[in-house]
C-alpha cells in the first residue's frame, strides 16, 4: 500500500518523505485496519490543508523553498504523533504547527548582513527621472516587496499574511497566536509605515534633483 500523502508531500515539499508505516507496508508487512484508516484520514487532512499551511509558512519565511520545507517538516511531525487526531479546530491546529516549524527554519537561516530598507533606498535613489518613472523602470512590485521585507517582523508578518497571502484576520491571529484586534492594528501600522518610508524615499530623491 502506498500512502496518498507521500505524493502530496512530494508536491508540496519538493522532495520525497519516507513515512514509516508506508515503508513497512512496502516491505511486505501487514498493517492493521485501524492504521490504514489513520493513514487515510491523515492523507485527506493533508490534502485539504496543505495549501493553507504553505501560505502560512511563506508569509513568515518569504521563500518558496523554505516554506515547502516547513510544510513538509510539519506534516512529517504530525504524522509521527496522534495529536492531530484530537484537534478541535483543524485550521488553527495546523496553522500553529507550521508557524512553529517556520520559526525554527527561520532561526536556522543565516542572517542578512545588509538592511533591506537600505538596499531599497539605494535602488530608488539610483533611478533617474521622477519618482513615478523610477517606480515603473525599476518594477513597482519589486520595490514594494523590498520595503515590506524591511518592516519590523511584528508588522511585516501580519501584513504579508493578510495582504499577500490573503488570509483573514482570524486566520492570521490563529497562526501568530495573537488577538484578532492586534492583527488589525498591526496591519494598519504596517501600511502607515510603508507609506511613510516610500514618501521619505521620494522626498530624498526630489531633494537630490534640486
Amino acid at each position: 500500500m502506498g500512502l496518498p500523502v507521500e505524493a502530496l508531500a512530494r508536491e508540496v515539499g519538493g522532495g520525497g518523505v519516507e513515512f514509516p508505516l508506508a515503508a513497512a507496508a512496502r516491505d511486505g508487512e501487514d498493517l492493521p485496519v485501524d492504521v490504514e484508516e489513520r493513514d487515510r484520514r491523515f492523507a485527506e487532512m493533508a490534502e485539504r490543508q496543505a495549501r493553507f499551511m504553505f501560505r502560512v509558512a511563506h508569509g513568515l519565511l518569504r521563500s518558496v523553498q523554505d516554506a515547502e520545507d516547513a510544510v513538509q517538516e510539519a506534516l512529517l511531525k504530525l504524522y509521527r504523533t496522534d495529536g492531530w487526531l484530537r484537534m478541535e479546530d483543524e485550521k488553527a491546529f495546523l496553522a500553529r504547527t507550521v508557524w512553529r516549524v517556520g520559526l525554527n527554519v527561520m532561526a536556522r537561516r543565516p542572517r542578512l548582513t545588509e538592511g533591506l530598507e537600505d538596499e531599497a533606498g539605494r535602488e530608488f535613489a539610483a533611478a533617474g527621472g521622477s519618482a513615478e518613472e523610477s517606480l515603473v523602470e525599476h518594477d513597482e512590485r519589486a520595490l514594494l516587496r523590498r520595503l515590506i521585507e524591511a518592516l519590523p517582523e511584528e508588522l511585516r508578518q501580519p501584513l504579508v499574511l493578510s495582504a499577500i497571502e490573503e488570509m483573514t484576520s482570524r486566520e492570521v491571529s490563529i497562526a501568530m497566536g495573537i488577538p484578532e484586534g492586534t492583527v488589525r492594528t498591526r496591519v494598519m501600522r504596517a501600511r502607515a509605515e510603508l507609506k511613510r518610508r516610500f514618501e521619505g524615499m521620494r522626498a530624498a530623491k526630489n531633494g537630490e534633483r534640486r
